[in-house]
């Protein structure tokens, strides 16, 4: 009798030491570019360690890569189908090839079922979503662009804020007028100038112009293409941009700069310059305001409609990953109150409801307004369109802003890419 209860005790023992074994065996690999240099690098962190604490056995590899590397190092994984179980990309065009490649998890039913997609700003999600589909989720941070402009010297050049592309020129030629460049534009990188560009053919045909000239349903040589370099064409003519502009740096601060000095009046700026400029100079931080890119007159763009990313950085599940459900859980834990807080502390501003009540300044919370009201999102032409496309539409647009290519130029120029590319010659 003793010797069938010590037997049947040991059985019960090793039942016990084999699930737990089975439980600790769970392993979720997670890749994205939160190197400690980044903004969300902390935030990860405690979200991994408070995620760990309250699913025993359960652990996050996480596998940060420095941005300039990283998307090579997810299209070799993906390409080799040795994708990890948590991936972030950047939305748009990129995630939606591995969706077509069969390697993202289609996450609709999960965030509609549980309601956690009402954690989230609606132009948050609609970059990671393709046909009606949900393939991810926005983490980190808004980052669109606005102008911004010193009210101080709007005052002291009798100009208001304009709400139109004409009165927007009518503002230009008043400080051309008093020796003032009326928009700081550092253009050798050259999706700085794109997002004149982007705006204006949003404002001119709305977004389905780029959507359809993407999904090749419609052709970048559309009239909105042309009017809208021919706009940025009669600007630098009259002189509203910088001397040089395409050999001035942004990622130098020369943009910024103008503006510092009294130089320049606006500047086509992104959230994040917004943040250098409170570290870099914290009296025009503290002055600063800024408004929304005009309207057209005649055109068929919301004027609410934003050029950027309503999140910056998506966080998705692949179609690989054993652990679906706990892989969701952990976005959770990344988008959570104490995400959300940490994050807003580390200078960014998460797509997440109720962000702006975290937010100590009134830029900060107007840009959070902007995009809470915005009726379209266009993610930036330059990581929504194919590597190989994206590069030609940026070199145009130095053609474009120096007057060494006329606004059809430009348009032939990526169609015929978009043409090659697609195979459709």
């Amino acid at each position: 009798m003793k010797k069938s209860i010590r037997f049947l005790f040991c059985v019960f023992l090793l039942t016990i030491l084999a699930s737990t074994t089975i439980l600790a065996q769970i392993e979720l690999i997670l890749w994205d570019h939160q190197t400690e240099a980044e903004p969300g690098h902390e935030m990860i962190k405690d979200a991994i360690a408070r995620f760990e604490a309250d699913h025993p056995g359960v652990k996050i590899r996480h596998v940060p890569t420095k941005n300039d590397s990283y998307k090579v190092k997810l299209q070799v994984a993906m390409a080799a189908n040795d994708e990890p179980d948590i991936f972030m990309t950047w939305g748009g065009g990129g995630l939606k090839s591995y969706v077509d490649a069969g390697k993202v998890y289609d996450m609709t039913d999960m965030l509609v079922n549980s309601g956690y997609i009402n954690r989230f700003i609606p132009a948050g999600i609609e970059t990671v979503s393709f046909d009606g589909r949900h393939y991810g989720v926005p983490v980190i941070s808004i980052s669109g662009a606005f102008f911004g402009y010193r009210p101080s010297m709007f005052e002291k050049y009798g100009v208001e804020v304009p709400e139109t592309w004409e009165e927007l020129v009518e503002v230009a030629q008043v400080f051309i007028d008093n020796g003032v460049i009326p928009f700081a534009l550092a253009n050798a990188t050259k999706w700085t100038g794109s997002l004149y560009y982007m705006y204006l053919v949003d404002r001119i045909g709305g977004p389905e112009t780029f959507q359809k000239a993407f999904n090749r349903e419609g052709s970048f040589t559309d009239e909105p293409f042309i009017k809208a370099g021919e706009m940025i064409q009669d600007l630098v003519r009259m002189g509203a941009f910088p001397k040089g502009v395409n050999g001035l740096r942004e990622d130098q601060g020369q943009a910024r700069m103008l503006l510092y000095t009294e130089r320049a009046a606006m500047y086509l700026m992104l959230q994040s310059a917004y943040s250098l400029m409170k570290s870099e100079n914290p009296a025009v931080a503290e002055e600063l305001d800024i408004f929304r890119f005009p309207m057209v007159e005649g055109g068929k763009g919301n004027p609410t409609n934003l050029i950027g990313s309503a999140g910056n950085n998506y966080y998705s599940i692949s179609n690989k990953c054993k652990h679906k459900e706990l892989a969701f859980k952990f976005l959770q834990y990344i988008t959570d109150d104490k995400a959300q807080e940490m994050l807003v502390k580390s200078g960014a501003m998460p797509p997440t409801v109720g962000t702006d009540r975290l937010l100590d300044d009134e830029v900060n919370i107007k840009m959070y307004q902007f995009f809470s009201e915005a009726e379209y999102v266009q993610l930036y032409y330059d990581q929504t369109l194919p590597p190989e496309l994206a590069d030609v539409h940026k070199d145009t647009m130095h053609g474009l802003f120096g007057l060494t290519m006329t606004p059809e130029e430009v348009a032939n120029t990526l169609e015929e890419a978009a043409r090659k590319y697609y195979n459709e010659d």
